[in-house]
C-alpha cells in the first residue's frame, strides 16, 4: 500500500475532514460546533480550492478538518489534505467521489528522494470501506513506477536498468522476458541499432510477454532514449536539461503494463520497448544516411534529433507482425505536440473513430485526459525522400506532430486499431495530483478502457 494511505482498520482513530464547495462552506462551518466555527470563520474558511483548516479539540491537538473543494471541479482537491499538521485523517462529509480524494491525496503525496534523506511520511489517509484499496493502491504504484524511472538520470538509467526494470516485473508477475542486444539488433532491428551503437552502453530492445495466448492481444510500446544529445544534429544546451525524460514513453507503457498485469486483466499482453541512448561518436549515424528498417522500408535521415520515431518504427514492424487487436505506443516525440496543446494534454493519434471517443471518455472520467489531433493524409507527401523510400522528417515547418506520427502509421499496418501518445511525461509547476517534475499521463485512462473491455480487474 502507497506509504500515505493506511486501511480501514485505522478509520476509528482518524480525524475526520468535511469538505465544502464555496457554495456549501456556510452551512458546513454553520453545522460545527460553536467554538470550531468561530476558528473557522477566524481563519477564513470560504470552501477556496486547496484551502484547508486544521479545526483544535482545545487540548492541543486535532479535532477535525475542513477542505475547500472551490467550484467542485477539481477532481484532486484533496491532495490539499498534506497541508495539515501531522496525523491519520479519514473522509467524513461533502466527498461526492471518495475515490477520486483518496487518488488525488496519493498522487500528491509522491516524492523522489532517491539522492536526498527521505522525508517520513507524517499526514496519512484512510481509504475508506467502500473504495477499492486494491485499486487505489495500483493506480499510485504505476504513477510511482513511472515517475520514478522518468525522474531518475541518464547516468543511472540507461538502457540495461530500463531492461532491468522490465525483468523485474517479468519475475512478478511470472511474464517471460526477451532482450535482444547490441550488434544481435542489426539485422533485425536495423534502425534500433543505428540510433544507439554510438554510445558505449548498448541498444536494447526488450520484449515482455503475459497472458494466455488465447486471450485478445494487447501490445504497448514505448520509446526508451534514455538520453539525447540530438547526435550530429546536436541540441542547445538548453535544450538538452530535460532530456533524461525522454524515455518517458517507456515508462509509460511500463507502468500501464504493470497495471494490467497487477490486476490480472484477461488479455494477452506484449511490452516492447526499444531503449537507447542517442550519443555522439565517430560511428553516429548522420543527416543523409539512409538506413534500413525491419519492415524492408529504406529511411532517409533527415535530422539525428529524431530518433525517437526510428526506434519505434522498428518496434511497431514487429508488434504489427502478430496484428495484436490493440496496439498503443507512447514517446515523448515532438516539440509540436507540446506548441498546439502544451505541456498537460498528451496527442493522440489514431484513423479509428471508436478508439478516440472511448480514450476521450475515459480520460474524462479518470481525469487523465488527451486530445486527438490529425493523421492528416495530405501530409504523407512532405515525408517523401529523392533516394529512399521515405524521409524520416517532414520537408516542410508546420505540422511536425502530425507528421511524425505519420512516419509511424508507415509501419503499422495489420494492426486494426492503433494510437499513437505524444506526451510531454513532465509537470513544470505544482498541481493538485501533480507534483512537480515527472507526470504520468494517460495510463489510468486506458487502464480504464482496456479494464472496461476486458471486463474488469480481479
Amino acid at each position: 500500500m502507497d506509504a500515505c494511505l493506511v486501511d480501514t482498520s485505522a478509520e476509528a482513530g482518524a480525524i475526520p475532514v468535511y469538505a465544502a464547495t464555496t457554495d456549501t462552506a456556510g452551512a458546513v462551518v454553520d453545522g460545527l460546533s460553536a467554538p470550531m466555527a468561530a476558528w473557522a470563520r477566524s481563519n477564513g474558511f470560504t470552501g477556496a480550492s486547496g484551502s484547508v483548516v486544521a479545526l483544535p479539540d482545545g487540548e492541543g491537538g486535532v479535532a477535525a478538518a475542513l477542505l475547500g473543494l472551490g467550484a467542485g471541479d477539481e477532481p484532486f482537491a484533496a491532495a490539499a489534505l498534506h497541508k495539515l499538521p501531522a496525523g491519520t485523517y479519514r473522509l467524513a462529509d461533502g466527498f461526492d467521489d471518495p475515490a477520486e480524494a483518496v487518488l488525488g491525496f496519493a498522487l500528491s503525496g509522491y516524492r523522489f528522494e532517491r539522492y536526498r534523506k527521505p522525508k517520513d511520511v507524517d499526514v496519512r489517509l484512510v481509504i475508506p470501506a467502500t473504495v477499492d484499496a486494491a485499486e487505489m493502491t495500483r493506480l499510485a504504484a504505476a504513477a510511482k513506477l513511472a515517475r520514478d524511472l522518468v525522474n531518475t538520470p541518464a547516468n543511472d538509467l540507461g538502457p540495461a536498468e530500463i531492461a532491468e526494470t522490465i525483468q523485474a516485473l517479468g519475475e512478478r508477475y511470472a511474464a517471460a522476458v526477451t532482450v535482444t542486444a547490441g550488434k544481435a539488433l542489426e539485422d533485425g532491428f536495423p534502425m534500433i541499432h543505428a540510433v544507439g551503437k554510438a554510445s558505449p552502453r548498448a541498444p536494447l530492445l526488450v520484449d515482455l510477454k503475459w497472458g494466455p495466448e488465447d486471450a485478445p492481444k494487447v501490445t504497448l510500446v514505448g520509446k526508451g532514449v534514455v538520453f539525447d544529445t540530438g547526435g550530429l544534429d546536436i541540441k542547445p544546451a538548453s535544450a538538452m536539461l530535460l532530456m533524461k525524460k525522454d524515455m518517458g514513453g517507456a515508462s509509460h507503457a511500463i507502468a500501464l503494463a504493470q497495471l494490467i498485469m497487477d490486476a490480472a486483466l484477461p488479455v494477452r499482453l506484449r511490452l516492447l520497448v526499444p531503449t537507447v541512448e542517442n550519443a555522439i561518436a565517430g560511428n553516429a549515424f548522420r543527416p543523409g544516411d539512409v538506413l534500413k528498417s525491419r519492415k524492408g522500408l529504406t529511411v532517409e535521415i533527415g535530422n539525428t534529433d529524431a530518433e525517437g520515431r526510428l526506434i519505434l518504427a522498428d518496434a511497431l514492424a514487429l508488434a504489427d507482425e502478430e496484428a495484436p487487436e490493440l496496439m498503443i505506443d507512447f514517446a515523448t516525440l515532438t516539440g509540436a505536440a507540446r506548441v498546439a496543446l502544451g505541456p498537460e494534454l498528451p496527442a493522440l493519434f489514431t484513423d479509428d473513430d471508436e478508439l478516440a471517443a472511448a480514450i476521450d471518455r475515459h480520460g474524462r472520467e479518470t481525469a487523465d485526459p488527451s486530445w486527438r489531433l490529425p493523421l492528416w493524409p495530405g501530409y504523407r507527401s512532405w515525408l517523401k525522400s529523392d533516394v529512399a523510400d521515405i524521409n524520416h522528417i517532414s520537408s516542410q515547418p508546420f505540422a511536425g506532430a502530425s507528421t511524425a506520427a505519420l512516419f509511424l502509421q508507415r509501419f503499422v499496418e495489420k494492426t486494426p486499431a492503433w494510437a499513437h501518445f505524444d506526451l510531454y511525461a513532465w509537470t513544470q509547476t505544482d498541481r493538485p495530483g501533480h507534483p512537480k517534475g515527472a507526470a504520468a499521463q494517460t495510463i489510468r485512462a486506458l487502464y480504464s478502457l482496456l479494464k472496461e473491455r476486458a471486463g474488469g480487474a480481479k
